[in-house]
């Protein structure tokens, strides 16, 4: 009777050991998969709302940003009016003043009653026609029209801006206040794809904007105008490549890493930003690469795998190296290919779904 009780004693720690192991890789799975979802679905909404004028803006990477550790993941920054369409046309804009006087009817173009606008952050784009391409990023207070449909403007306290930059330079104001007359107004949404390794971020303090910290590492966020959403722990890495024709030669050259040197900067004279613009516009495809694992390492395996087979060991991903040892921690790696459609489309360009 014994010799039965600790037989069946050890099938059941075994089989609970791999029930356990079983569960986090699924958690695990079902995690890497849900961020898959909102990163590509977001890559591919990059720009909309915007007009193509503005595509240099759309989005803006950072190849391998080191946080004192082996895993230097990339980011990947984004702009555009993605949730809320909306595009308000400028009659009269004096740049930084109070309100900005919109076209007839702008209002009863757009499904949004009045206390929607409230409290919203809106980005205010010059004329397209214009060669300035600084966008003011403003907070409305509340709008006001007449009944008919005209005398229809928009209104913001002084001083109420968001501290946040879009991607390609685009936060400023233009020298010239009647660049903004015949220009757009749109919803902002600036979205950012990272990863914190460590959960020590420089710069951030834990509790703050949502940012969790503590030294709770792994975690992938997503930083929307400012505020970070943590969306998955337990990702290993994040890494991005881009596909287009940079050469303008009529055909695509195949996937790379994001060049530094694409970066726009406010510094830049106008001249060099609008070669930046003009050849991040090219970039017509984004490979996407999500590396999970379990938080715990696997304790159900029997036997030692081959030194040959490494099943439990962080592997290359993009242009970052794989780990030098086993750690029994299962990955599990998703990678996707996603069009930006906005580039050369832009499917909100009326303001309505």
């Amino acid at each position: 009777m014994l010799l039965i009780i600790c037989g069946v004693l050890s099938m059941y720690v075994k089989s609970n050991k791999t029930s356990v192991d079983h569960q986090q890789f699924a958690e695990l799975q079902h995690d890497v998969r849900s961020v898959m979802f909102f990163i590509s679905k977001d890559v591919r909404s990059a720009g909309v709302g915007l007009s193509v004028v503005f595509c240099g803006c759309f989005l803006e990477g950072v190849d391998n940003e080191s946080q004192t550790g082996e895993v230097t993941p990339d980011r990947l920054r984004i702009l555009g009016n993605i949730e809320d369409p909306l595009t308000l046309k400028i009659a009269n804009y004096q740049g930084a003043a109070a309100n900005v006087a919109l076209a007839d009817y702008s209002f009863e173009r757009n499904p949004y009653a009045n206390s929607y606008y409230e409290d919203r952050i809106a980005l205010i784009l010059p004329d397209p026609k214009k060669t300035c391409r600084l966008g003011e990023i403003r907070e409305i207070t509340h709008v006001t029209h007449d009944e008919v449909g005209t005398n229809e403007k928009l209104n913001f306290s002084p001083g109420l801006s968001q501290d946040f930059n879009p991607p390609g330079g685009l936060s400023g104001t233009c020298s010239d206040s009647n660049d903004y007359d015949g220009g757009t107004i749109t919803f902002i949404e600036v979205r950012e794809y990272w990863l914190d390794v460590t959960g020590n971020y420089p710069g951030l303090n834990p509790g703050e904007d949502g940012y969790i910290g503590n030294g709770i590492g792994g975690v992938l966020y997503l930083t929307q105008n400012g505020l970070h959403y943590p969306l998955a722990r337990n990702i290993e890495n994040l890494q991005f490549q881009y596909n287009g024709d940079l050469d303008d030669d009529g055909t695509l050259d195949g996937f790379v890493d994001w060049n530094n040197d694409w970066t726009v900067n406010l510094d830049d004279d106008q001249p060099i930003k609008q070669d930046k613009w003009e050849l991040i516009s090219r970039i017509r495809q984004v490979r996407i690469w999500v590396l999970g694992r379990t938080e715990n390492p696997f304790v159900s395996r029997s036997g030692t795998p081959s030194s040959n087979i490494h099943l439990y060991r962080r592997p290359v991903v993009a242009n970052t190296l794989a780990a030098s040892q086993d750690d029994r921690h299962r990955r599990f790696l998703l990678e996707t290919t996603a069009n930006i459609r906005n580039m050369s489309l832009n499917i909100y360009s009326d303001g309505t779904r």
